[in-house]
């Protein structure tokens, strides 16, 4: 069993909800991803009338979509609690969000009721990924479009390094390839799938400035295997010895992948059928996504 496969999904919910007020403040990196996530909506066809936001965790990303289509149904879903009673009070009477507590392998959704599927680094914290994939085709009205992120696995790899050197436990979280994005995306049926890449290099002045931030986003480690209590002071120190090593003149480097896809669901999707699946650099998406501008 992978570690991505070893996830505990109550964990998850936990270390999110326990980060749900120190959030918002803290996830540069994630309202980046979520502003080019966004930037891909021009690839629209017509403008969608109802649109989900999957893991919509504090409800910016919501705000946004309602922002841009003011009569669409826009739908917010989290599985954290606390996540989404922070974004429950970003609605308005005149803006309103429609916010529903669910599981992205079961959504509370009739088939075809989305035009528009947006989740932003979620899927990395689901597991069996193709769950949650074959639920999104599901809820998806033939024709709609999926824009996601997720975390790749080149993601803190320094601190996986770090902590190797250290001891033999399971200490950083396993993330989505590239590659088994774009398999589950096909197994579900979607079509003209598009991914790319996109990797943000970020420095810390310590690896204690690097894990608050971790817990101040709630990227905590939520791996079945991992340590029960707390990390002894030897492991700590020479975990801390190891990054030290990676130091550069900016400081202690942090590798942040970032996958995007982009998919349309099938008028006739059948499970298991193999579609063309195109992968490509972001610089060739972005000439893509200025084509549609024009």
């Amino acid at each position: 069993m992978s570690q991505q496969d070893a996830l505990e999904p109550r964990a998850v919910a936990r270390a999110f909800g326990a980060a749900s007020h120190s959030y918002d403040g803290a996830a540069k990196l994630q309202a980046e991803v979520r502003d080019e996530l966004l930037s891909r909506l021009v690839l629209l066809r017509a403008p969608p009338t109802a649109v989900l936001d999957l893991g919509a965790g504090t409800g910016l990303g919501a705000l946004a979509l309602k922002r841009r289509f003011p009569r669409a149904r826009v739908t917010a879903t989290d599985f954290s609690v606390p996540m989404l009673a922070v974004a429950r009070r970003r609605s308005r009477f005149w803006r309103p969000i429609h916010c529903i507590e669910a599981d992205a392998r079961a959504l509370p959704f009739e088939a075809a009721s989305f035009d528009l599927v947006f989740t932003s680094l979620m899927l990395q914290w689901v597991q069996p990924l193709d769950a949650a994939i074959t639920e999104i085709r599901r809820v998806l009205k033939p024709g709609g479009l999926l824009l996601a992120s997720s975390f790749g696995p080149q993601t803190l790899q320094e601190l996986r390094t770090a902590w190797a050197a250290a001891d033999d436990q399971v200490h950083v979280n396993d993330f989505i390839d590239m590659h088994d994005f774009g398999g589950a995306l096909q197994r579900a049926g979607f079509t003209e799938p598009v991914l790319d890449v996109d990797r943000h290099l970020r420095h810390y002045a310590d690896a204690a400035a690097l894990m608050r931030e971790l817990k101040a986003i709630g990227e905590h480690n939520v791996n079945a295997s991992r340590r029960r209590g707390l990390t002894g002071r030897t492991a700590l120190t020479r975990m801390n010895a190891a990054y030290e090593a990676q130091r550069t003149p900016a400081g202690l480097p942090a590798t942040w992948q970032v996958v995007y896809a982009v998919a349309w669901a099938a008028s006739d999707p059948v499970p298991g059928t193999r579609s063309d699946e195109v992968l490509i650099d972001v610089n060739q998406l972005r000439g893509k996504l200025a084509g549609r501008r024009r």
